[in-house]
Parts: C-alpha cells; structure tokens; sequence
C-alpha cells in the first residue's frame, strides 16, 4: 500500500487526496451504476486512473481541454485533479452519466464544466469551439474519432486519444480519414513511464486549417 501511496503521490501530486477519493466513489458506486465493470474495481488505479492521468505529459500548461465521452470521468476527472491550471469540460451524452460526472465533480470540488451531448452535433461544435486539447479515451477508431474531434480544435490544436497496442496500425488503417478531417502528423506516443509498468499508449494528431474536405468544397 505505501508503493501505491507513493505512485499516487507521483501521478498526482498535490491533488493525490482527491485521486484517492475519486477511486473511493467509483469502488462504492461504480459497479451498481454501471459506470464500470465488477473485475474493474480491482485494477481501477492501474487501468483507470493512472492510466488517465499519464496523458497530462501530453496537455500544454493553461490549456482548454474537452474531454470526449467522458463516460465515468476518464481521463477527464484524473486530468483535471493533476491539472488544475487546465480549462476542463467532461462531454458525455448519456443523462445518467452525466448525473454521476456533476456529483463528482461537487463531491471532489473541482472546477470543471459537465456538458450533456456528442462531439458531432451543430450546437456541440458551436458551443466547445477553438478548443486547445481534446481527449478521447475507448470511444471509437481514429478514423471517425477525428471526425468528431478535430472540429472541437483550434488551428494547431491537438487530439489525444488513448490507445492500445494496436495504435500505429489504426493511423495506417485511418490515414485518410484523419486528413479528410483536418488531421496532420498523427502519431504515437507512450506516457506514464515512470509510474506505471505499462506506459499508457496515446495518438497524438495536430488539426490543420483549412481541412482537406472543406477545400474540396470550396472548389
């Protein structure tokens, strides 16, 4: 337990208490909400929390941030406990995880924004604009996640996904629709080194104005 205390301390510096509390909620009330799995519980920091956090490596200092999907908080709440110089929104369409993202964020007292809704809609894009960062994490292939995400950007933003093993084969598989989107550079990268075993895999990919298919449309 103190490994782990010091691990935690590690990941998430002064916000550790509330990281603490954070993986409390979610081992009390995750499972009966659907939020996350029974064999979950178990590995929650491992593969849910320090797994999210590791991606603060990849946010600028002062950054906004749009958390796609957020679902039961990841990696949006690990970020934002890590990060409190960010600008957080949690986006998630589901009205009872919504619910549950607002009690976190309360119980946790953290200065971050829940919108209920999905990346792809008008109102969506008009709303979270010119967005620094967006993160992503199991929500779908890269191809249509950068569909979805590149508009939420600024010009020289970036998406930062969280992957799995198979992450350089989905850039090679989604190549074009990445930059049908706006998308340029997409790459690989693992974080979290020095605190976890296995270092969390995220694709990185810079949005480039005009988007490829907006030219074709202006033509």
């Amino acid at each position: 337990m103190e490994l782990m205390t010091d691990v935690v301390s590690q990941a998430f510096g002064a916000g550790s208490d509330r990281a603490t509390r954070f993986a409390e909620l979610l081992t009390v009330h995750g499972v009966e909400r659907g939020l996350i799995g029974p064999r979950e519980v178990d590995r929650l920091w491992e593969r849910h929390l320090l797994n999210s956090v590791a991606i603060a490596e990849c946010v600028p200092e002062g950054a906004s941030v749009v958390d796609v999907g957020s679902g039961a908080g990841f990696p949006g709440i690990p970020l934002a406990i890590a990060r409190p110089d960010l600008e957080v929104v949690l986006l998630e369409p589901m009205a009872r995880r919504v619910a549950w993202l607002e009690e976190v964020a309360a119980k946790l007292d953290l200065d971050i924004t829940v919108v209920r809704g999905r990346a792809e809609e008008k109102e969506i894009r008009r709303q979270l604009a010119n967005r620094d960062v967006v993160t992503a994490r199991a929500v779908a292939p890269m191809g249509k996640l950068a569909g979805w995400c590149l508009p939420l950007l600024r010009t020289g933003g970036r998406l930062v996904a969280l992957k799995g093993s198979s992450a350089a084969e989905e850039i090679d598989r989604d190549r074009a629709e990445i930059a049908r989107a706006g998308g340029v550079d997409p790459e690989v990268r693992t974080c979290g080194g020095e605190f976890l075993a296995e270092p969390t895999t995220v694709v990185v990919v810079r949005r480039a104005e005009p988007a490829a298919g907006r030219n074709r449309k202006r033509r």
